[in-house]
């Protein structure tokens, strides 16, 4: 059975994203930052070597994508896929003229029913889930089973958070930690 799992590096406070997160700068100032870690040895953005490998492998595993319409809209919605894995994007609004050029996207209303378009969708493989707003509502319907936090050793100290409004605690268990000097890489799963 698949799960839903939550992708995301993160600064040392709880930041996923600089100042200045706009279209046109996703991200923000300093975003590439929090992804350094997964630079190769050659200075190339990709799989990088080690152990962190292991979360490279793991995202373009993943049978589909699940990520909220301010993320896919500032990445023109992965060219219509991402590593090839269908798009969900989950928004109140509908679907805007610019997304008919993807037909591997689609959009839905409410948390539930892209999660589970997302998980139908990928099978027995799992559903990849990117973004702050997305990733917070997944929690509150309690639709988000694992949360993959790349924790980078820096302070933001301002731009996005991650869990910057959650309705209530939640727990989690660690699954598995993977400590490098980039990063330390952290699974948990959601406690039901």
């Amino acid at each position: 059975m698949s799960s839903s799992v939550l992708l995301m590096s993160m600064s040392l406070d709880g930041f996923i994203a600089g100042p200045n997160d706009v279209p046109g700068n996703p991200g923000g100032d300093g975003f590439m930052r929090l992804h350094k870690w997964y630079e190769r040895a050659d200075g190339e953005f990709g799989k990088p070597e080690g152990p962190a490998g292991v979360i490279w492998d793991e995202l373009n595993a993943t049978g589909a994508v699940l990520v909220g319409r301010r993320t896919a809209e500032q990445v023109d919605y992965y060219g219509g896929d991402h590593h090839g894995a269908p798009l969900f994007v989950f928004t109140q609004d509908p679907a805007p003229a610019a997304a008919a050029k993807y037909p591997a996207v689609t959009f839905a209303t409410d948390i539930e029913s892209a999660m589970a378009q997302a998980k139908a969708a990928a099978g027995d493989k799992d559903v990849l889930v990117h973004g702050a707003y997305t990733a917070q509502r997944a929690l509150e319907a309690g639709v988000l089973d694992e949360l993959q936090i790349d924790q980078v050793p820096v302070l933001f100290g301002q731009g996005r958070r991650l869990f910057d409004v959650l309705p209530d605690r939640i727990e989690l268990d660690i699954v598995r930690v993977i400590d490098t000097p980039a990063a330390t890489h952290i699974r948990y799963r959601v406690r039901r």
